[in-house]
């Protein structure tokens, strides 16, 4: 690497300058804000790169011998500084390493760069990273205020945790805002360096958690999640979704990089940061085909006022968007409820976990978003979670609570949602599923999803339920057209990959559905689902040599669900290895008797055993129970063995599929 000397004017390491006279850091030729300690600090370590700079040198160079000051809490503030506006991290160091009990290291390559002037086109992103993109309004300017004195020890205060929730609404303001404001110039603009050209794509990269804290990545998490939601609301951009986006976490890939594999034009990111009680929350907007970076802000503050945070906010991004928006999007931006700090976590809490999808997490899920509507009753996001929670716990593919008591709770959580926001994608998709699920209520359920679609067509799980729908109903084409649709939204997603292959199972493609399925298991080679899927293809088949293998697989995985038990056993009963599956049977028998285990499970395994007559009795009290199973009567391989039974046909009939 080249080794600037102390006298050396500019540095320059990776996308980021540093002009040592001037007392300046820049990245894409942007003026970052950086005060003059932590800048002080970079300086002495970029003199030395590779060296260890004691935190004795750093005293002595930065803090006079008669000066009274708190050195360590001095020095750490001033490397968190430099970290944050390096998007660094402690962790996994890209650019500055911590040293136990020596000091710091400088660990990217560096060179003496010629004088670079800076940036002319600051004036289109914002005047500097000091300046936000979204600040016409007064209250906007107030709140900057308070970012210039954080750092002073004058303007520490102890607060509650709790509290940091509300930062968040002012991150997403200032990203929509100047996300909003850019796709305004590229439409309006005569510069095409300063502005995309196409600006229809982007991805929100997981906001790192710089805290130090692991069990604060489900708040950085969450914001991550939220940004996208809200940012999905605009119709003329394409948002990667939610699973995509948290593929990359970790991640150290360029960004260029990352935009090729999800075909994205910009790229947000950013990280949180939270010291003592106070929270930094820092995000930036790249243009990614120029490695232009087109806006940056950093939010620190005292957590105070939800409703008059979020007022401001609301006030920024209508003056920010409003020649770009649809009324309707208009509307829907800048609404700005009153949410309860407390609330907020345990929404964010819920959220985590039900992210994980297993019987395990989606109980502590359903608890936290349960927590959260009951210190906030208006809060219409944590219904709509509530009610996706209990649309699939009882779902065919976890099973572990009776419909009867499930969708009740999943559809009245998705009305009370809709009563405080009609526009919610979210519930309407939550609802349209207990319609498809429980009520058996086709047309409504089918309107349901094409509701949600219309409200937010970046929401990838809408297209994944609808094409849930459809294949049930026998529109394999439509099926597939749908899941392709929510395969381009959330390309890396395992549960919607999981999902072409099993359509494609349903749809009796079985040579496509095992390819596809085996593609999944590359992403996560211990998912069950995949697992049990390719089994049931491989059976069909009549390749039990590898139908059971996978099957026995996906009962390990699954640690004995009914739906994984229930089909092995099946296997093997076609298999003629009929003391097995009976031993699996009354395994489920015994599991029946102190937890609920679905009429739909003893069905599969009484046709696999030839038991056809005990096999529609089960079928008739899973239709007594609303098991979601039943939905798939059209389609189910596994169901075969009855389609000309005269009580199977009455009991299609009886369920009124629509006949076109």
């Amino acid at each position: 690497m080249g080794l600037p000397v102390a006298s050396a004017r500019v540095v320059r390491f990776g996308v980021f300058e540093a002009d040592l006279k001037a007392c300046e850091l820049r990245k894409h030729g942007f003026r970052l804000k950086l005060a003059e300690q932590p800048f002080q600090v970079l300086a002495l370590l970029l003199e030395r790169p590779g060296e260890i700079v004691t935190r004795e040198e750093l005293r002595s160079r930065l803090w006079a011998g008669d000066t009274f000051v708190d050195f360590d809490h001095g020095l750490n503030n001033a490397v968190m500084r430099v970290r944050e506006v390096l998007l660094d991290s402690s962790e996994h160091p890209r650019y500055v390493e911590t040293v136990p009990r020596r000091g710091y290291r400088f660990v990217a390559p560096v060179e003496q760069a010629a004088l670079s002037p800076i940036s002319s086109v600051t004036s289109d992103a914002g005047e500097s990273s000091s300046t936000s993109a979204t600040s016409p309004t007064s209250s906007s300017s107030s709140s900057h205020a308070s970012v210039r004195t954080w750092w002073e020890p004058a303007a520490r205060r102890w607060l509650t945790m709790p509290r940091v929730a509300v930062l968040f609404v002012v991150l997403l303001g200032s990203v929509a805002g100047a996300l909003l404001a850019f796709t305004f110039r590229v439409n309006h603009s005569a510069t095409p360096t300063t502005a995309l050209e196409h600006s229809t794509s982007l991805v929100v990269l997981p906001l790192e958690n710089l805290s130090g804290e692991k069990d604060q990545d489900y708040f950085a998490d969450g914001m991550t999640d939220e940004l996208i939601a809200n940012l999905a609301k605009i119709r003329s951009l394409r948002i990667v979704s939610r699973s995509t986006a948290m593929a990359y976490k970790g991640t150290r890939k360029p960004l260029s990089e990352i935009a090729r594999e999800l075909n994205v034009d910009a790229v947000v990111e950013g990280t949180v940061m939270r010291v003592g009680n106070r929270v930094r929350i820092t995000a930036e907007l790249v243009q990614v085909s120029t490695d232009h970076h087109l806006w940056a802000d950093t939010y620190e503050s005292q957590m105070g006022d939800v409703l008059a945070l979020q007022n401001r906010v609301s006030s920024a991004i209508v003056n920010e968007i409003r020649i770009n928006l649809t009324p309707e999007e208009r509307e829907r931006l800048a609404k700005a409820p009153a949410v309860s700090p407390e609330a907020y976590e345990n929404y964010l809490k819920g959220l985590y976990y039900w992210n994980k999808r297993s019987d395990e997490n989606l109980a502590k899920a359903i608890g936290y978003f349960e927590r959260a509507v009951r210190l906030d009753p208006r809060y219409a996001l944590a219904y709509a979670g509530l009610s996706d929670c209990y649309a699939i716990i009882s779902a065919e593919i976890f099973g572990t609570m009776p419909a009867s008591e499930a969708a009740p709770k999943a559809k009245a959580a998705a009305l009370h949602a809709l009563e405080l926001d009609p526009t919610m994608a979210q519930a309407q998709t939550s609802l349209a599923t207990v319609k498809f699920n429980y009520d058996w209520d086709w047309s409504g359920a089918s309107e349901g999803f094409e509701r949600a679609i219309g409200l937010n067509p970046s929401y990838a799980t809408a297209y994944q339920r609808y094409s849930l729908y459809l294949i049930a109903m026998g529109r394999a084409q439509d099926s597939f057209t749908q899941i392709q649709k929510a395969r381009q939204l959330d390309p890396l997603s395992i549960s919607i990959n999981f999902s072409l292959g099993w359509r494609l199972y349903m749809a009796r493609q079985y040579d496509r559905a095992i390819v596809q399925l085996k593609d999944t298991l590359e992403m996560d080679p211990t998912y069950e689902l995949p697992h049990l899927v390719i089994g049931q293809a491989y059976e069909q088949k009549g390749d039990f040599e590898l139908a059971i293998p996978e099957l026995k697989k996906a009962v390990e995985l699954s640690h004995g669900t009914p739906l994984m038990v229930s089909a092995l056993a099946h296997a093997y009963a076609r298999s003629g290895n009929r003391k097995e599956a009976e031993n699996l049977l009354a395994e489920l028998q015994a599991k029946s008797k102190t937890e609920y285990v679905s009429p739909y499970y003893f069905a599969i395994v009484s046709i696999g055993l030839g038991k056809n007559d005990q096999a529609l009795d089960w079928l008739e009290r899973a239709f007594a129970d609303r098991s979601n199973g039943l939905v798939f009567l059209k389609m189910e391989p596994e169901l075969d063995a009855l389609r000309t039974n005269p009580r199977f046909i009455t009991l299609q009939q009886k369920l009124g599929f629509p006949t076109a």
